[in-house]
């Protein structure tokens, strides 16, 4: 990047403070201090004089939103993995780059994961609101019963980076893995990881004790978990979340949670983010996270990184490392 050169960036959340004074000394930059999610309007109102378009899942960038920008706007850096939350198609009509963070939060939201499959089974959540309410009368031997992890068949959907760091957590807690994904792993990493291969997704389902979703948001991958494939799921399945919200039917979900059709499940994701539908918060089956899987200092601060990492290399005139490509999922 020629040092004259400061491309107009704008940010639409604010960022870990470290990487806002990076960005402030690398280019012509404009934050959103008060960290408020951005209107559509505004939101339009800033494609349509930056030349650096910085967002976070929490932006709805549309091909009406894109609609609104300038000539002069080339890149979207976007400050995540998931890219679901932009229309690609519509930033490839306007020749906009898109940019992600990809392997930075992998071993962050597998530990998120690996929690809330222990937490889950086990009744932690619940347990720990008993003991605040003053409900808790001491030991007993049939209190708060759960399930131990130990010996039970995990289902994993999708077994890229995440799925892959969550399976290597699992088998140390003694799980038995178990995966379906668009391409089958090679010989030597299901060696590795002592996973079995399930080309049909609903017979893994039929066959599991836990599932956990890792696989991206896609079109095609918008309620793969519905009324029909939960029915597949014993009564004494867990189902974990913390891919995207809208993977799993929300409504199906909350009524076989309500009907004891699966045990419970662990969410920190939610297909209409950030509501939540009452039934589910009423319920005491399931551990509710606010979209934590990425929250750590060190993973937030290297998104940042990257970030910057992709402008910099974009305005020096060359293709940023982590562009994101058609069949990007």
């Amino acid at each position: 990047m020629t040092e004259t050169h400061r491309p107009k960036t704008i940010v639409t959340r604010k960022l870990p403070a470290a990487v806002e004074a990076r960005m402030a000394e690398l280019f012509d930059l404009e934050l959103n201090a008060s960290d408020v999610p951005m209107t559509e309007a505004q939101l339009k109102e800033a494609v349509a004089r930056c030349e650096v378009f910085v967002p976070t899942v929490s932006d709805d960038i549309t091909a009406d939103v894109l609609s609104a920008a300038g000539s002069q706007l080339k890149l979207i850096a976007n400050f995540g993995v998931g890219v679901d939350h932009i229309d690609l198609a519509a930033a490839r009509a306007k020749d906009i780059l898109v940019t992600n963070t990809p392997g930075v939060l992998t071993e962050d939201t597998a530990d998120m994961v690996m929690a809330l499959i222990l937490a889950v089974p086990r009744r932690l959540a619940e347990g720990e609101k008993q003991v605040r309410a003053g409900k808790w009368r001491g030991w007993a031997p049939t209190g708060m019963l759960g399930h131990r992890v130990n010996g039970k068949r995990l289902g994993i959907i999708g077994m890229g980076r995440i799925g892959r760091a969550v399976a290597q957590r699992a088998r140390a807690f003694g799980l038995e893995i178990h995966y379906h994904n668009r391409h089958r792993l090679p010989d030597q990493v299901e060696e590795e990881l002592a996973a079995t291969h399930h080309e049909d997704l609903d017979d893994m389902l039929a066959d599991i004790d836990i599932l956990t979703i890792n696989c991206p948001y896609t079109s095609e991958t918008r309620h793969l978990i519905d009324e029909q494939r939960l029915a597949l799921l014993g009564s004494d399945v867990y189902i974990i979340n913390a891919a995207r919200g809208e993977i799993i039917d929300e409504q199906a979900l909350t009524d076989a949670l309500e009907k004891g059709t699966i045990a419970g499940a662990g969410l920190d994701v939610y297909e209409n983010e950030p509501h939540i539908g009452e039934r589910l918060l009423a319920l005491e089956n399931v551990v509710l996270l606010p979209h934590l899987g990425s929250a750590t200092f060190e993973g937030r601060e290297a998104m940042g990184d990257r970030v910057i990492a992709n402008i910099r290399v974009w305005a020096d005139g060359h293709r940023p490392p982590d562009q994101v490509l058609e069949g990007w999922a």
